[in-house]
């Protein structure tokens, strides 16, 4: 009886653990918790406008122009990456060539991609961290940014390492579907920055 409870936990273990934390933040999401952490934020916010990074942004708009065009390029990139290989698994684009090499390659790209957008958005942020905190959509594109890293890692890449063919092709359509949509998302929020910032 125990090697059958077993086995079902180690079959569903993934699944239970993703079902876990979304109902911890659901949870966390309506508690007066997820308020006061929101309000303890402010003082590191304002912290991070002291920092080296948050002087040279604020101070030397150069420098800030250069590390943005670096931002945006990677951004291309990891976008380039998350259409290419979305695109091949709907069937729409490069059919000729195995869907498992595209969908390698392109990770490696979307990973290079990432660390620089990451590196180059917490530079651009430090600068004007004060007034991030208060808008609504920054906080909307951490969530969605968090969201995107958490599908690619924890779901989308465990879930298409094997022998993609053998899945069902109703399941691979739908995780390419919800890739375009979560990383559209990241991107539409981060644009809406630039408009309520300004």
């Amino acid at each position: 009886m125990s090697t059958s409870s077993t086995s079902i936990l180690g079959t569903y273990t993934k699944t239970i653990t993703v079902v876990a934390l979304v109902l911890f933040l659901l949870v966390f999401s309506f508690s007066g918790l997820r308020r006061d952490i929101w309000l303890e934020l402010y003082e590191f916010f304002l912290w991070l406008e002291t920092t080296p990074f948050g002087l040279i942004g604020k101070t030397w708009g150069a420098v800030f122009a250069v590390v943005e065009a670096f931002h945006l390029l990677s951004m291309a990139l990891l976008g380039g990456a998350v259409i290419v290989s979305d695109a091949r698994l709907l069937g729409w684009v490069f059919t000729d060539i195995p869907v498992q090499e595209i969908q390698d390659k392109a990770h490696r790209v979307f990973v290079m991609g990432l660390i620089v957008v990451l590196a180059t958005g917490v530079f651009m942020a430090c600068g004007v961290a004060g007034k991030l905190y208060w808008l609504p959509v920054f906080w909307y594109k951490m969530l969605a940014l968090a969201t995107g890293i958490f599908f690619v890692f924890f779901i989308r890449k465990p879930m298409l390492k094997g022998d993609i063919d053998k899945i069902n092709p109703t399941v691979v359509k739908l995780v390419a579907i919800s890739s375009m949509l979560v990383w559209m998302t990241v991107a539409a929020t981060g644009r809406w920055i630039g408009f309520a910032g300004s």
